[in-house]
């Protein structure tokens, strides 16, 4: 939908979705006072223009046992594109790392890493990342506290007027 406008009840089904997947169209239909069919029809054409990507199931990392969040800075030798190719394809087979951003500034990327306890991050460290010959100086912090962690993405820019004052 990118070259296409989302209308208010397009956001109003985005809305909804972001916070309950589970949601019927029948039920988002009678949410944002729709019959069910053009609702169906709408939530059909956002999936199949990429807008919504996939359904998931958001699980508890630490009912999980994974107490541990690192962010590591991660700065090449080189930032050759076959280093950076390197390393975006070594990160493949790396379960623990959740995010991973190629980042402009002191590093070159910014990895996010679940593991449940400080040991595993020692062998996460020492057997998977430092290992790799084409990384020149990594830096850790640790999470102490999740203020906020969300996935619902932020609507309220699309489709705004600019305003002349």
């Amino acid at each position: 939908m990118k070259g296409q406008q989302l209308d208010k009840i397009d956001k109003q089904i985005l809305r909804l979705l972001q916070k309950n997947a589970e949601l019927s169209s029948n039920e988002i239909a009678e949410q944002v006072c729709l019959s069910p069919s053009p609702c169906a029809r709408r939530i059909r054409n956002l999936y199949q223009s990429g807008v919504i990507k996939n359904k998931v199931a958001l699980l508890d990392p630490l009912e999980l046992g994974l107490a541990v969040t690192a962010f590591i800075q991660v700065t090449l030798k080189r930032q050759a594109s076959e280093q950076l190719q390197s390393f975006e394809d070594v990160l493949e087979n790396m379960p623990e790392v959740m995010d991973c951003y190629l980042v402009a500034g002191e590093y070159d990327y910014l990895l996010k890493v679940l593991v449940k306890d400080l040991n595993a991050y020692k062998d996460f460290l020492e057997n998977k990342l430092t290992p790799l010959n084409f990384i020149d100086h990594i830096k850790t912090s640790f999470s102490l506290k999740v203020l906020r962690s969300k996935t619902e993405l932020p609507l309220e820019h699309l489709n705004q007027q600019k305003r002349n004052y």
